[in-house]
């Protein structure tokens, strides 16, 4: 396949595009230009927040595609190319199920906000990290008038490890995510990074010889089998790399750049 014919673009943020200490090299920002003069599309595909999303890169934010929530919730140029919610039945069931898991909280995802019921101080320095919409309520059960993209869970024993037998169970009805050390996410069946640049290609046109992809979580895993051009950082979960391509340097060598850099290359 030819580097040169990739025109879409999608990455992970933390441990792929951010370093460790979760900065954004300034030089990515050339870069962006570079690729949008080449009229080659970029979608930061992250769990995070939409709201988090769009600040952190709001440089260029009018110019990115926003796959937010694991692929539940996708914006470009403050249009919604889809939102895939979860029954509100279905997302008070999770609820109960992650009030009985030691050591954990809960954050329930809505497309206005994110909604906590605890405040403690090493949850929130992880909940002020990711959303930059929240409210705190007395009840999640109790919230109305928003759509629910996601249900993450903060797992300080370590998600892999703790939460994810309480829903492992439930992979064949829902989405259930090891989206990091800390975080599980649950969301609807069909919400995860892999449909979302289903979504994205058929909307522009783009097959999977013109898409490219980064990541490093399991979060990913479905994103790196959409397109040919699919890169696994050198930190990646084992999983990622065995799925990958391709392999590049790590986050904080700043690996996705360096392929970026190879693109534009090839494209002058």
């Amino acid at each position: 396949m030819n580097l040169a014919d990739v025109k879409l673009i999608a990455t992970d943020m933390d441990g792929t595009l951010l370093n460790s200490k979760k900065e954004l090299n300034p030089v990515f920002f050339n870069i962006f230009d570079k690729l949008k003069a080449k009229r080659v599309l970029f979608a930061a595909a992250s769990g995070r927040q939409f709201y988090n999303l769009q600040n952190e890169l709001s440089a260029v934010k009018n110019d990115v595609i926003f796959i937010a929530e694991n692929g539940s919730y996708i914006v470009y140029k403050n249009k919604d190319l889809l939102v895939q919610a979860l029954d509100k039945e279905v997302v008070h069931s999770l609820v109960h199920i992650a009030r009985n898991i030691p050591d954990t909280y809960i954050i329930l995802c809505g497309k206005q906000q994110a909604y906590i019921e605890k405040t403690d101080a090493r949850f929130m320095e992880h909940v002020n990290m990711y959303y930059d919409r929240q409210k705190v309520v007395s009840d999640l059960l109790e919230v109305e008038h928003d759509q629910f993209l996601k249900i993450a869970i903060c797992d300080f024993r370590g998600s892999e490890q703790n939460s994810y037998t309480w829903f492992k169970h439930l992979e064949n009805e829902l989405q259930v995510k090891v989206s990091g050390t800390l975080w599980l996410d649950l969301s609807h069946r069909l919400a995860n990074k892999g449909r979302a640049i289903k979504v994205l290609q058929q909307e522009f046109n783009i097959n999977y010889n013109e898409t490219m992809v980064f990541g490093d979580y399991l979060n990913d895993l479905e994103m790196m089998k959409e397109g040919y051009f699919s890169y696994a950082m050198e930190n990646a979960h084992p999983e990622i790399k065995e799925t990958a391509r391709f392999v590049t340097a790590s986050n904080d060598d700043d690996g996705v750049l360096k392929v970026l850099g190879e693109l534009l290359d090839t494209m002058s």
